[in-house]
């Protein structure tokens, strides 16, 4: 395939096989203290010729493409009418799709209305990847996410009330060692209330590039948990959660001291035995040196 994509290139792990379509360059908040992922780029809407040219060139070399990730980090930015041209054109140069998904951010989503989101999941935009990160108003504050965890618990129920299916994200570490109970405690309180259908867990890991900027935005000494106090935080999440809605549990991003996958509530047990292994040495750690963004 051909297509040309402005990089750098981020998309979640789930999509690695999928096609991906740049709506978007950047993300358009680009403040989040801990995310150097688009910090090179420049927020901006692609030109719709562009992008449908894009999707034409990528059906041409993949005709029975089923499932499309749009990028970047924004593509729920856009107006309403113009993602709603980027689906139609997918939809009649795939005719095989069957799924579109994009990252939403708490303000993208907020900006939608139901009916705008319901239109959207009509024409085939079903998965949402929503970063929480965290649900301790403290710490959000501390990594400006520019959210409350009432703000997230709004938007996840308009999404759900839409008909969308949520993959969210909680970081573990946000909190250091000195808010490990805060950070931990707020998240479940989020996901115990909102509804989200997949729930992934990163490690926090800083670019060297923000590191500094995370100190400075933090405004007091951060110090990084080890990977038992992140174990630790991993066992209070699972045991803690309790949510509206059965949820497929991952935590195998590249990021993560200990892989683990299940459902919850069904798996608790056997996720909470896995991680005491770990936590007493009878389990392997991934290597540090196959740890990655």
């Amino acid at each position: 395939m051909d297509l040309h994509y402005d990089m750098p290139l981020f998309r979640p792990p789930a999509e690695g096989d999928n096609l991906i379509i740049q709506a978007t360059l950047g993300c358009s908040f680009n403040q989040c203290s801990f995310c150097a992922m688009y910090r090179s780029k420049h927020y901006a809407e692609r030109p719709l010729a562009e992008v449908c040219a894009d999707i034409r060139q990528a059906a041409a070399d993949w005709p029975d493409a089923q499932r499309v990730f749009l990028a970047d980090g924004d593509a729920l930015a856009l107006p309403t009418e113009h993602l709603l041209a980027i689906l139609r054109e997918l939809a009649a140069a795939l005719p095989r799709l069957t799924r579109v998904s994009c990252y939403a951010t708490p303000g993208n989503l907020q900006r939608k209305s139901t009916k705008e989101l319901a239109l959207l999941r009509e024409h085939k935009l079903k998965l949402l990847y929503f970063g929480i990160e965290s649900g301790s108003d403290l710490i959000l504050k501390k990594i400006t996410k520019g959210a409350t965890q009432r703000r997230m618990n709004e938007v996840l129920h308009k999404a759900q009330a839409s008909g969308m299916k949520v993959s969210a994200t909680v970081i573990l570490g946000l909190g250091g060692s000195k808010h490990s109970e805060a950070h931990i405690a707020g998240t479940l309180a989020l996901l115990n209330s909102a509804p989200v259908t997949c729930l992934s867990t990163l490690q926090l890991t800083l670019d060297e590039s923000i590191v500094e900027e995370f100190n400075c935005k933090y405004g007091e000494p951060f110090e990084m948990p080890d990977d038992l106090a992140i174990l630790q935080e991993q066992e209070s999440l699972i045991s803690g959660l309790n949510p509206p809605q059965p949820v497929i549990f991952r935590s195998n991003h590249a990021s993560n001291a200990l892989a683990l996958a299940g459902n919850l509530p069904r798996d608790k047990e056997k996720l909470l035995l896995q991680l005491r292994e770990a936590m007493a040495g009878n389990r392997p750690l991934r290597p540090y040196c196959m740890r990655g963004l």
